[in-house]
C-alpha cells in the first residue's frame, strides 16, 4: 500500500525534532454545492529541526516514532 503525502503549514516547531503541520482540506459540500474547509493538525518528525513556523512542508506516513508522531517531513513545499 502506497504511503500518503500531506502538504501543510508548520505551526509549531517548540518540540525537539517534530512539528505540528496543519493541513487543510477542501470539498463541495454534497447537498449544499458549497466549498467547505476542514483542516487537521499532524504531528511530524523533524530530525535537524530545520523547519520554522510558517514554513509550508510535505509530510509522508511512516511507523509509529511516539505515542503522537506518524508522519515524516519529506521535504519543503515549493510554493
Amino acid at each position: 500500500m502506497p504511503k500518503r503525502i500531506l502538504q501543510g503549514v508548520v505551526t509549531s516547531d517548540k518540540n525537539e525534532q517534530t512539528i505540528t503541520v496543519l493541513v487543510e482540506r477542501r470539498f463541495k459540500h454534497p447537498l449544499l454545492q458549497k466549498t467547505v474547509r476542514k483542516s487537521k493538525k499532524y504531528r511530524a518528525h523533524d530530525a535537524e529541526n530545520k523547519f520554522k513556523v510558517g514554513d509550508t512542508v510535505r509530510i509522508e506516513e511512516c511507523a509509529p516514532i511516539s505515542k503522537s508522531k506518524r508522519w515524516t517531513v519529506v521535504t519543503e513545499a515549493s510554493a
